[in-house]
């Protein structure tokens, strides 16, 4: 961290403590944590360092978001033991992939994906509402292989590019296996901590992470992560869908202004 300004390491934390936040609620806080890194950083880091940096940051979030839903929130271990078991490789590929690919060149579908995503979510006002006791019921096979596709997704998602995977969770979760906001929330909050966890071992393991300055910002998320989930067992639906369409603008504006700058 000797390279590091106090100012840098100022804003670096308070952006992990507003990332832990975010996550915990609805996901999507590495639009705010991932750019403070690439802010605050020496323009020589590379991007496995970033993110391998990034990831033992929000281990820590979402290990106290995850830790706080599941006293309070029943999960279906049919759905959960699938979604994170292909979660978890998908996020190891990712995470292999993340120092020989370009992040540039994933950047625009992810942008498509994101809003289509949010203006998914606002045509339908109801989203979230329902548990799946309130859902037509579905086939127990139909339920795994859709868990196994959305972990599959969600973990290369993280690995391989890290915000947005949040969010594709939690609307995965309400609008295709038919979870409420609040549940969905607790179980993508499972799901990020199995996909970081995993990406931290792969890059941790090719020395791609800055532990003390990882450590650091850990303690902030930590603090962001626990008040979130306090605050989302709380206030329920319309928080967190409340949360969600300020989360899905501000990663789809990360994601234009990287397109932008690349263009320029």
């Amino acid at each position: 961290m000797a390279d590091l300004s106090a100012g840098s390491l100022v804003l670096i934390c308070l952006a992990a403590l507003a990332a832990g936040w975010i996550d915990a609620v609805v996901g999507g806080g590495g639009a705010i944590q991932l750019p403070a890194l690439l802010i605050g950083l020496p323009q020589s880091t590379t991007v496995a360092v970033i993110a391998g940096t990034n990831k033992l940051s929000s281990v820590a979030g979402t290990a106290a978001a995850s830790a706080t839903y599941l006293r309070r929130v029943k999960l279906d271990l049919t759905v959960v033991l699938p979604l994170l078991a292909t979660a978890a490789v998908g996020a190891a590929v990712g995470a292999k992939l993340v120092g020989s690919l370009p992040r540039a060149a994933f950047t625009p579908l992810v942008a498509v994906a994101v809003a289509g995503l949010g203006l998914y979510t606002w045509r339908r006002p109801r989203l979230g509402q329902d548990g799946p006791s309130d859902q037509p019921l579905r086939a127990r096979s139909s339920l795994i292989v859709r868990a196994l596709e959305l972990g599959a997704l969600a973990g290369v998602w993280d690995g391989l590019i890290g915000p947005g995977a949040g969010v594709l969770s939690l609307i995965g979760l309400a609008a295709w296996l038919g979870h409420s906001f609040l549940e969905a929330a607790a179980l993508a909050r499972l799901t990020n901590l199995t996909t970081n966890l995993v990406a931290l071992a792969v890059l941790g393991w090719q020395g791609q992470v800055l532990w003390r300055l990882g450590a650091l910002m850990a303690l902030a998320n930590l603090v962001g992560g626990t008040t979130g989930a306090l605050m989302a067992l709380r206030h329920g639906h319309r928080l967190i869908r409340r949360v969600f369409f300020v989360s899905v603008v501000l990663v789809e504006a990360r994601l234009l202004y990287d397109l932008v700058r690349t263009a320029l």
